[in-house]
């Protein structure tokens, strides 16, 4: 069926009327204020993370993110917060003395050594320096510690076969000054026990060296040995020690020997008042007193 063109012209004037009349009725059933309310809603919000601090508070990621912090670094602050807090309390709570004994250790190789690694720490620290003072005394800087008066040397019904050698020493000795004269004893020993102490066998004594002296073998073997024979361990009570010995077969010059080797100890080491040969006590001796506590120490031969 065929339609004309102002048939066609009519239709669709009709068609959009209709449609504008129905646009227009349906604006004015909506307010503005209500579509302008409707279209705020419907914006998009960006999600809000929470989470937990270390303290137990919500923090949300959006605030730590402004914060620049993260759990890590945190963690580090809190660190070097309790850092610089025991930083603050060595240098204001830290006992006077642990300071001053810092300060020496700096310039003290000694006292640095004694130390080690407990610096910083006031009780290992404490318990360092009495156990080095327990041992060595209380002197730190200590260049030369003989003495400067020769000692006195004394006679009291001495026997080489078997008598008491006595030392006074200026003060209690501590654990170095026993290991010390001890080892000066045991060497001399040592030597006699080898024949060293055999005046028989004196070829070179009073030889001059200028003319290339010649030594006898055979006859330095043929002599009649001569032997040290026993010797007890050193012992100390207070400032008195005493060692006994038995220089067997060996010659009185073995204790030229040994005051000559003790001349140079009193001098540069350990000062020594006076030496006694023989007798049965000296000073305040006790028989049988061996308790540490009590003083006694010993250094065994």
């Amino acid at each position: 069926m065929l339609f004309s063109a102002a048939a066609f012209n009519t239709t669709t004037s009709s068609i959009k009327e209709t449609t504008t009349s129905c646009c227009l009725s349906l604006y004015t059933k909506i307010s503005p204020s209500k579509f302008i309310a409707k279209k705020t809603t419907t914006t998009r919000v960006a999600p809000v993370e929470s989470s937990v601090s270390d303290d137990g508070d919500d923090v949300s990621s959006s605030s730590r993110r402004g914060s620049g912090t993260t759990a890590r670094g945190r963690r580090l602050l809190k660190v070097r917060e309790e850092k610089r807090k025991r930083e603050f309390d060595r240098l204001h709570n830290y006992p006077s003395w642990a300071k001053v004994l810092e300060n020496a250790a700096k310039n003290d190789v000694e006292l640095r050594n004694v130390l080690g690694d407990t610096i910083g720490n006031p009780d290992q620290m404490r318990l360092k320096v009495e156990d080095r003072i327990r041992k060595k005394g209380r002197d730190f800087h200590k260049p030369k510690t003989g003495s400067v008066v020769a000692f006195k040397v004394t006679f009291r019904d001495f026997s080489p076969v078997g008598s008491n050698i006595w030392f006074k020493l200026y003060g209690p000795p501590s654990d170095r000054d026993v290991d010390l004269i001890g080892t000066v004893i045991q060497s001399w020993y040592l030597m006699g026990r080898l024949g060293a102490y055999n005046s028989s066998n004196l070829q070179l004594a009073n030889t001059s060296m200028e003319y290339n002296p010649l030594y006898d073998a055979d006859n330095g073997f043929n002599v009649m040995p001569s032997s040290f024979h026993d010797i007890g361990d050193v012992e100390f009570q207070d400032n008195w020690g005493r060692v006994w010995v038995d220089i067997g077969t060996s010659d009185y010059f073995a204790l030229d020997v040994l005051l000559n080797c003790l001349t140079v100890l009193s001098s540069e080491y350990l000062g020594i008042q006076q030496v006694v040969f023989g007798g049965q006590s000296m000073g305040d001796w006790e028989e049988g007193m061996k308790n540490p506590e009590d003083g006694y120490k010993s250094f065994k031969i």
